[in-house]
């Protein structure tokens, strides 16, 4: 009995050993991500638009609005607009692939974005989560999230400072100044 149970015990160890890893932080696939957030960081848009299938869907902070890789360019030079620079921080990279139930593979990214605004030189740090899908070395979906409401709330308040500070600094024209009256001296006041 003691032989069978011992015999039964090493067979599910070894029946357990052959399951393949689902999980990685080491593939050919994060290498490619790495070079697609490289390749964001520097503006090499050729070389980005390089690691997508053609038919690539590519969904920015929506289910519903479709981007191709051809989009990617003037999406982020306009999302990009309001900094002097940006980049995703070295430091603070995360990297993992998975293989799904259904056999897909995804590498998802963490990072930090921080960029300067270009009207006030202000800082701002934004957390950004994207998943990427895979066939044959080559992203076919991505998912890419990240809140902008600082970066717009910055953009508005210094937008609203250009236009007081505008009105400002324009000379006032004869026209516009209001009629003064003169008063005349009354012996109350001598």
């Amino acid at each position: 009995m003691k032989n069978l149970t011992l015999i039964g015990c090493l067979f599910l160890i070894f029946t357990s050993c052959g399951n393949e890893h689902r999980y990685t932080q080491n593939s050919e696939e994060i290498e490619i991500v790495k070079a697609v957030i490289s390749d964001y960081n520097y503006q090499e848009w050729e070389n980005l638009m390089s690691h997508y299938h053609d038919t690539a869907h590519i969904y920015y902070n929506s289910r519903t609005t479709i981007l191709s890789p051809t989009d990617l360019e003037g999406f982020h030079k306009n999302h990009d607009a309001g900094f002097s620079t940006r980049a995703f921080e070295d430091e603070s990279r995360e990297y993992e692939m998975i293989e799904d139930n259904n056999g897909k593979s995804w590498v998802n990214f963490w990072g930090l974005l921080k960029g300067n605004l270009e009207g006030n030189n202000k800082q701002v740090i934004i957390p950004v989560h994207i998943t990427f899908q895979f066939i044959d070395k080559k992203i076919v979906t991505e998912f890419g999230y990240w809140d902008t409401s600082e970066v717009l709330s910055e953009i508005k308040k210094i937008n609203s400072e250009e236009i007081v500070s505008d009105i400002v600094k324009k000379p006032m024209k004869i026209e516009d100044v209001p009629e003064v009256v003169e008063i005349e001296e009354s012996e109350d006041y001598k």
